[in-house]
Formats: structure tokens, C-alpha cells, sequence
């Protein structure tokens, strides 16, 4: 089982960047897929972006298309998420998951969520 650790949250002005780590410990990480939440506050977790265990597909929420990029390093066992122009309802907690070959949640996966506020 993998075990995940968020980083890289903060405050930031809308139109600004900020790059999101997630690192992994334990076996076989280059053998998930990856993804990336959300939560915001009173809502449900949401998608954002997944990359596939070779790093050669990717694929993006509507919402975040064009503006974050999702992408990883097996050699370091860790997953990014470059996220640009960012929006007030970006806000939220952000969370790296493990995911199967066939883009399913790997139950206990979840790591402890790293907070994204934008706000001027």
C-alpha cells in the first residue's frame, strides 16, 4: 500500500501560481495511477486531474483544463500539480490519490490534503 503526503498549499492572489507536491511512500508507486482532488468547504471531493502510471496520459476536469497540468517523477515517487490563473473558486483542500489500472480510487489512499485559498 502507498502512503501520500500533500504539500505545496498557501495563499495566492487570484491570477497567481502555485505548485502542488505529493509525495509517496511505500511499495509499487510507479505501478499506480494518479490523481488529484478537492474539497471545498460544503461540498462533495471532486476530480481535478489523473495521470496514468507511465506518465503518457493525462486528463483534466473541465474546470482546471488550460490552466493546471498534472505530472510526475517515478524516480522521486512523486506526483505535481502546476496550477496557473488561478480563480477564487479554486479554493479549496487539495488531495493526491492512488489509482488503479482501470482509474479507480485505491481505497485508504488518501493523503492528509494541502489548502489552496485564493483570495486578494
Amino acid at each position: 500500500q502507498v502512503q501520500l503526503a500533500e504539500s505545496g498549499g498557501g495563499l495566492v492572489q487570484p491570477g497567481g501560481s502555485l505548485r502542488l507536491s505529493c509525495a509517496a511512500s511505500g511499495r509499487g508507486f510507479s505501478t499506480y495511477n494518479m490523481g488529484w482532488f478537492r474539497q471545498a468547504p460544503g461540498k462533495e471531493r471532486e476530480f481535478v486531474a489523473a495521470i496514468a502510471e507511465s506518465g503518457d496520459s493525462t486528463s483534466y476536469a473541465d474546470s482546471v483544463q488550460g490552466r493546471f497540468t498534472i505530472s510526475r517523477d517515478n524516480a522521486r515517487d512523486a506526483v505535481y500539480l502546476q496550477m496557473t490563473r488561478l480563480k477564487p473558486e479554486d479554493t479549496a483542500t487539495y488531495y493526491c490519490a492512488a489509482l488503479t489500472a482501470s482509474w479507480l480510487l485505491v481505497e485508504g489512499s488518501w493523503g492528509q490534503g494541502t489548502q489552496v485559498t485564493v483570495s486578494s
